[in-house]
């Protein structure tokens, strides 16, 4: 075996990559998008009630629980908890309803923003489906209990 091993590649350690300065720039493009288009502003400057939403996003994602890990913000399940539920509710409607123009001004951004959001999503289906399972587990031992104890009657 060590025979082998002086040829075969070595492992690397798994990294843990900061997404948070991406996530801060797709955000902040995406809030552009939304107040060029739904409120007339140009360039680089924002409405007073959108500049004061990203900078209580911006403030938010510093302080966010998750640290470096942290998932994409639209899909975290502590978005309400973080902003409060009006400014999540209006966070939430900038993210969702600009989609389209998203991809007609920053295409690779949204493809990858895309391929994150699908990432949180399959996570969270294996975690849930994990919970099934252990759930379904102990279901099935309780019964196999409850058959056993029967039997001894």
């Amino acid at each position: 075996m060590s025979f082998l091993s002086k040829f075969l590649p070595k492992k690397k350690p798994v990294e843990i990559k900061n997404n948070i300065p991406k996530e801060k720039n797709s955000i902040k493009k995406t809030f552009a998008v939304y107040c060029h288009a739904h409120h007339g502003t140009t360039g680089d400057k924002l409405c007073p009630k959108c500049t004061a939403l990203l900078a209580t996003v911006m403030t938010r994602m510093n302080r966010c629980r998750y640290g470096i890990t942290k998932p994409i913000c639209d899909r975290c399940e502590f978005t309400a908890q973080c902003f409060g539920e009006r400014q999540a509710r209006e966070f939430l409607t900038i993210m969702n309803s600009n989609r389209g123009r998203m991809y007609l001004k920053h295409p690779i951004m949204s493809i990858k923003h895309k391929f994150l959001s699908m990432g949180v999503d399959y996570a969270r289906y294996e975690q849930q489906k994990k919970r099934d399972d252990k759930a379904k587990a102990k279901e099935k031992a309780a019964k196999g209990r409850s058959k056993e104890q029967k039997e001894k009657k």
